[in-house]
């Protein structure tokens, strides 16, 4: 039950902000998720209708996607990118995006039909139970959506169920790293929002090796700063010197593993 109170709280998040917003999502008094995000705006395929910069990284950089492959997208919001993807498969790839925001999955389908893209697909289904067969796909991406899963070893799971021999992910997701302080994880969820199932880095590489992928590497890790009198507001200059002294925070990490 809690499990699905989660994800009906990320669909209705996600749905506001398909309906509100062309670039980020957000007003002043709302988190700001753009402030993960990497700028796309030189990467060919790009197209700036789809990018509502709710990224934490930039998969496709380090995904090693070849011409011709078939590329599976989690939670692919507006397309962005499986544009990006796209344009490296070519005309001989595929491309699926899955997400269950039917608004994004609209939006995505508006944006495709701007393009005389015919090899790019955007489908509706749960990440825990995705709806394809065995060896479906060469590459799995996916861009700071798995933190919001509940069961991260179930996603884990049918990313290697989907993937074909020898086939690999590149996925870039927030965790956290040291004993993070309740009052912190709050003032960062109000700050940026989308991180209240982020996990420990540690916890989050020991699912990915339990679900037997090999070659596990994390290829890009950046911190997210939170400025100091916005954590002044919650917590003391004590706990603030603590939090920089042992490194503890809120990281987006970029990580590749094989089938």
């Amino acid at each position: 039950m809690k499990s699905e109170i989660l994800k009906l709280n990320v669909i209705e998040k996600y749905s506001e902000i398909a309906k509100n917003s062309t670039f980020g999502c957000c007003s002043t008094s709302e988190p700001n998720y753009t402030i993960f995000s990497d700028d796309y705006t030189n990467i060919k395929g790009y197209i700036p209708e789809a990018d509502l910069g709710l990224g934490c990284g930039l998969p496709t950089e380090f995904a090693e996607i070849k011409k011709g492959d078939r590329v599976l997208d989690l939670g692919s919001g507006a397309g962005n990118d499986c544009f990006i993807a796209r344009s490296i498969v070519g005309e001989e790839g595929l491309v699926v995006g899955i997400d269950f925001t039917k608004e994004m999955l609209l939006k995505a389908e508006n944006n495709l039909s701007k393009t005389n893209y015919k090899n790019i697909k955007f489908v509706y289904g749960d990440i825990e139970n995705l709806p394809f067969k065995e060896n479906s796909f060469d590459v799995v991406i996916s861009n700071c959506v798995l933190n919001l899963v509940p069961d991260k070893e179930k996603a884990y799971n049918e990313i290697s169920r989907v993937l074909d021999t020898n086939g690999h992910f590149s996925i870039s997701d927030i965790v956290t790293s040291g004993q993070l302080n309740p009052k912190l994880r709050e003032v960062a969820t109000l700050y940026a929002g989308c991180i209240s199932g982020a996990i420990s880095q540690e916890e989050y590489l020991e699912i990915i090796k339990k679900c037997k992928f090999s070659a596990i590497e994390i290829k890009k890790i950046k911190r997210i700063d939170i400025p100091d009198n916005l954590l002044l507001e919650y917590i003391s200059t004590k706990e603030l010197s603590e939090i920089k002294t042992n490194n503890i925070g809120i990281y987006s990490i970029t990580i590749n593993g094989y089938k």
